[in-house]
């Protein structure tokens, strides 16, 4: 009889990379090779990763996902943030909320991204400021240029690939004195994160110690055939829903700038992003901007530690590109495919002041695995419990 969460089966979904506990972990797999199942648990704990043991009731793309987004959070540890407004250029200003330290520049910064048509006030990205809060980190939320309320602060739209925002913010902060930054992103976000990486190459800033990605929309035109498919459709009607209401915003603010004349006829992301998204960018259309935007262009580049968290069951984040010998290839990166997790979720059970967000436990715990140690050792950081 198996253990829940996993299976030795399955060989056509399993590479040599594969943990028995369900989970895929790259930087293991090059100390261990093609290890046999009985020893590959053994990586697990070399990877410093924790399994993820999801409740039977929430084993099922589809219902962890939506659990996850409806599920309401409270979050008393956290303190109140401090909102900030980064000038990026004539016509784009960014609002962040910050949580900072006492002393913030003996700190490091956790930097968290947010997915499409989502905010600083998304319950993952406050999830991840309470856990790396409470381990010593100073946090910024950052809201991509017209989410959160800011329509009224850029006159241009954001994309999955718009890194010069994040790196303009970044370049803000390090100014500032801070000396330690990661930067961490969810589904969009995520892809962000990995292509902000892979963009400086070979040269990163001496203050970038490590970026994570959950759920990345690594490869946007694959992700883009899989939210169109029947059963996504609930997903694609919610997206479309917000980006309408944005884009008629955005043409009261901006008169002249965006034509909105009957967009309420587009329920198709693509058409979406050929109408507005592609031109107002620089893109020739859908498919230019998914394959110019996506971190699969540029993550066999990255140089500094990475983390990247999907689930195979995720209802709309394709699979075969983090199998990629781009991806794997890159020692840099280490990729965690969990059996269970579904988009952006991963819950697991609460216990001992574990609330059981497991991905943001394990993206802080990385992030604290990179930073200069002497940054965390004194001061009023908990550890966030297992």
């Amino acid at each position: 009889m198996e253990p829940a969460g996993f299976s030795l089966r399955k060989p056509e979904r399993t590479s040599p990379t594969e943990v028995s506990s369900g989970l895929v972990y790259r930087s293991c797999a090059r100390r261990a090779g093609r290890a046999p199942a009985r020893l590959r648990p053994r990586c697990a704990r070399l990877a410093g990763m924790r399994d993820f043991d999801p409740p039977r009731w929430l084993r099922g793309g589809h219902r962890m996902t939506m659990y996850a987004w409806a599920r309401r959070r409270s979050l008393p540890g956290l303190p109140p943030a401090e909102a900030r407004v980064f000038e990026l250029d004539a016509e784009t200003r960014v609002l962040a909320h910050c949580h900072w330290q006492a002393a913030p520049g003996t700190r490091p910064t956790l930097v968290a991204l947010h997915g499409l048509e989502g905010s600083s006030e998304a319950h993952y990205m406050r999830g991840i400021a309470d856990k790396a809060f409470r381990r010593g980190f100073n946090v910024v939320r950052l809201n991509q240029r017209n989410c959160g309320g800011t329509e009224h602060l850029s006159a241009g739209l954001y994309h999955s690939g718009l890194t010069g925002d994040v790196h303009g913010v970044l370049e803000r902060l390090a100014a500032d004195g801070l000396p330690s930054i990661v930067v961490s992103g969810y589904s969009l976000g995520g892809n962000l994160a990995l292509r902000l990486a892979g963009t400086y190459g070979d040269t990163p800033p001496p203050w970038l110690h490590a970026v994570c990605a959950v759920s990345p929309t690594l490869e946007l035109g694959a992700c883009m055939d899989l939210l169109e498919r029947p059963a996504n459709r609930l997903y694609e009607w919610n997206f479309m829903q917000s980006l309408q209401r944005r884009m008629r915003k955005k043409a009261r603010l901006f008169p002249g700038r965006y034509d909105v004349r009957g967009i309420w006829r587009l329920w198709s992301i693509r058409e979406f992003d050929d109408r507005y998204t592609a031109p107002h960018n620089g893109f020739a259309g859908a498919a230019d901007y998914y394959y110019r935007a996506a971190a699969m262009r540029v993550v066999d580049r990255i140089r500094v530690p990475a983390l990247v968290i999907t689930a195979e069951d995720d209802p709309f984040i394709a699979l075969p590109p983090f199998r990629d010998p781009k991806v794997t290839g890159n020692p840099a990166v280490t990729v965690v495919i969990t059996r269970h997790g579904g988009h952006c979720g991963f819950i697991e059970a609460a216990r001992d002041g574990y609330d059981g967000y497991w991905a943001e436990r394990e993206i802080v715990d990385f992030a604290a695995r990179h930073v200069p140690l002497r940054l965390l050792t004194a001061g009023d950081g908990a550890r966030v419990q297992a």
